[in-house]
């Protein structure tokens, strides 16, 4: 039962990269707009009806890592060392993760990269699904605080945390951003206030 399960699971996993292979090739060759998902099904030798099975849109096919993305910052807060904060684990594997993408020269992820950053549907499906990792990761805030789940500072805390990639355009920003939730605004508002009628940029 269980080898049956294994290669049903395999199958599975295999059919999704097949389709995600598929829809990165056409929208790359042909442009998001132009390509619809019975060409994408049909490019991968699978039913429309099995493509919804796996993606319940046309731009959840370009994201079809959402679910992996969402568990490994679950588990930056759940398995955190001893001794580390939630909001330090969090700033490690958000800079880490952007260190990664900076690094990547994989043809296939720089298509993708390219593909997202040009079609403005694709640009505002990726910050909703980005955002939608709010829930789950405030849980895991939360449990690591001992406060209930609907706690308004985890919240918060799940919330900043996740823009602040998209603020960031370095990794020195990004770290900066964090400094920022761990010591709040009251500081850098007291230093960066405009002396002498000109204004101080954060960082000066």
């Amino acid at each position: 039962m269980t080898e049956t399960m294994g290669r049903r699971e395999r199958k599975k996993a295999q059919t999704r990269q097949a389709l995600a292979d598929a829809a990165l090739a056409l929208f790359t060759e042909k442009g998001f707009d132009n390509v619809g998902v019975r060409e994408i099904a049909q490019a991968a030798d699978v039913a429309l009806s099995t493509l919804f099975q796996h993606f319940p849109s046309k731009e959840a096919l370009v994201f079809d890592m959402d679910a992996d993305l969402e568990a490994d910052m679950v588990a930056a807060v759940r398995d955190r060392p001893a001794g580390q904060s939630v909001l330090h684990a969090l700033r490690d594997h958000l800079t880490a993760r952007e260190q990664r993408r900076g690094d990547d020269d994989d043809p296939s992820h720089t298509a993708h990269a390219a593909l997202v950053n040009s079609t403005p549907a694709l640009r505002e499906y990726a910050r909703g699904m980005w955002l939608r990792h709010q829930d789950a990761l405030t849980a895991a805030i939360a449990q690591a605080a001992g406060v209930p789940r609907d706690n308004l500072a985890a919240t918060a805390l799940a919330r900043f945390a996740l823009e602040c990639p998209s603020l960031a355009r370095s990794d020195q920003d990004l770290r900066q951003l964090f400094d920022l939730l761990e010591h709040g605004w009251g500081g850098w508002l007291t230093t960066s206030s405009p002396s002498q009628g000109e204004a101080k940029q954060p960082g000066q």
